[in-house]
């Protein structure tokens, strides 16, 4: 299959996406809104065809899995975008220098966005809405796994662009095949930025291997480290959401720490993951308290590999520290620098985990589960990046932009 074609024409849609007025492009992400609601039926059809390729109990599952509650969830995601300012054309920089030129830094889209994503069909919505808020346009390769659900939403998505006379090629999707990937990994100079959004897996390959520059999302081993002053109600509560509240996310907690002066409670702190049905792998000192109170069929002894693990399920590694010391060690050795929380009513201690643990979004008695896009005010978010480069954490339409040196003059020549 010839993919340059597919390219071409994206990197040619680019180019007409600058003269649409923002009243255009929130009217068409509002009308997609509706459309995706009004489409529910059709889409869920085609998101069982998908749902009966995968085991239930593949981690993948439930990323996978849309409902009408979810693509209501989408559909709210599309009307927040709508509603928030465009990051385009901001005076980031502004001055006059002596020989009098006047220079602007001025933002920009980053221009053509190829993203690559597995079996999150919500990516396909969500990419699209932020792209196009910001004048990108979209190149999606999605999974073969969610191939019929990720067609269904694009198939919508030009329906609403046909009806605004809008060049369909701002969101290019795909075919699900493998040759794909490859093609678009090696789309220099049609592709500006590309962004993974998957398994540790399919990250190191596509960093390993694309030619165009890579954000990365990474995936998430996230850590909450409970202190010796933690308050015990915030710390059951924090603890149960963080893992529970939807496990197959890369902001579902994997690891708890707990300081060795609170082990009489670690029991109470963590009984409501029993009722969860939530499988630990304790380490030595956990164990030995948690044998007589945890349900025996969900507690295990931790292994070496059960440390530094994103689980995906529900499964959680426990491990007991002397003190915030050894807690930020551990941290610094396993995390994925994706999201990280202390549970302390001890301000000093709070101000050193916030101060040094280096990760996209660090917490103080909060749960994880809030590093995402919507959570935080930027309507939806096109990944979390864990690098440091461009953009870190929660990606939403300011990381979409790039900026551009605007020079006006009056005859000025350099000698």
């Amino acid at each position: 299959m010839n993919y340059k074609q597919y390219f071409e024409k994206a990197k040619q849609a680019s180019r007409t996406l600058i003269s649409l007025s923002k009243e255009t492009t929130d009217a068409v992400l509002l009308d997609l809104a509706a459309a995706l609601v009004v489409n529910t039926d059709e889409i869920l059809t085609e998101n069982e065809k998908d749902l009966a390729k995968m085991p239930i109990e593949d981690p993948k599952y439930d990323r996978l899995k849309l409902s009408a509650a979810r693509i209501m969830d989408i559909a709210s995601d599309l009307k927040n975008v709508a509603s928030l300012s465009s990051p385009l054309g901001k005076i980031l920089s502004d001055k006059t220098l002596q020989n009098q030129l006047h220079i602007q830094k001025v933002s920009v889209p980053l221009g053509v966005v190829g993203v690559i994503y597995e079996a999150r069909p919500n990516v396909t919505a969500d990419v699209f809405s932020l792209c196009f808020k910001t004048g990108n346009v979209a190149v999606l390769k999605g999974g073969s796994d969610a191939e019929f659900s990720n067609r269904a939403i694009a198939k919508v998505i030009h329906e609403v662009l046909d009806k605004y006379k809008i060049n369909r090629n701002v969101l290019t999707l795909l075919p699900a095949e493998r040759a794909a990937t490859e093609a678009l990994l090696n789309a220099r100079g049609f592709v500006d930025v590309l962004i993974p959004r998957g398994s540790q897996s399919l990250i190191n390959y596509v960093r390993e291997n694309s030619k165009i520059p890579v954000i990365e999302t990474g995936a998430g081993i996230v850590h909450t480290y409970f202190d010796e002053t933690g308050d015990l109600e915030k710390g059951k509560a924090i603890i149960f959401n963080a893992k529970t509240r939807r496990v197959s996310v890369c902001n579902s907690l994997d690891c708890v720490l707990v300081n060795e002066n609170r082990l009489n409670d670690l029991p109470a702190l963590l009984s409501p993951l029993a009722d969860g049905k939530v499988e630990l792998y304790a380490d030595e000192k956990s164990y030995e308290t948690l044998k007589h109170s945890y349900p025996a069929p969900l507690l295990n002894q931790a292994s070496p590999e059960h440390f530094g693990t994103e689980f995906l399920s529900l499964r959680l590694a426990v491990k007991v520290v002397a003190d915030l010391a050894e807690a930020l060690n551990h941290i610094a050795d396993y995390s994925s620098k994706h999201s990280e929380a202390i549970i302390s009513e001890d301000a000093a201690n709070i101000a050193q985990f916030l101060n040094e643990v280096d990760a996209a979004a660090v917490y103080a008695n909060a749960s994880t589960g809030f590093t995402d896009g919507a959570q935080f005010g930027l309507g939806a978010e096109i990944g979390i990046s864990t690098q440091k480069l461009h953009a870190r954490g929660p990606m939403g339409l300011e990381e979409l932009t790039s900026y551009k040196w605007v020079v006006r003059g009056d005859g000025q020549v350099r000698g």
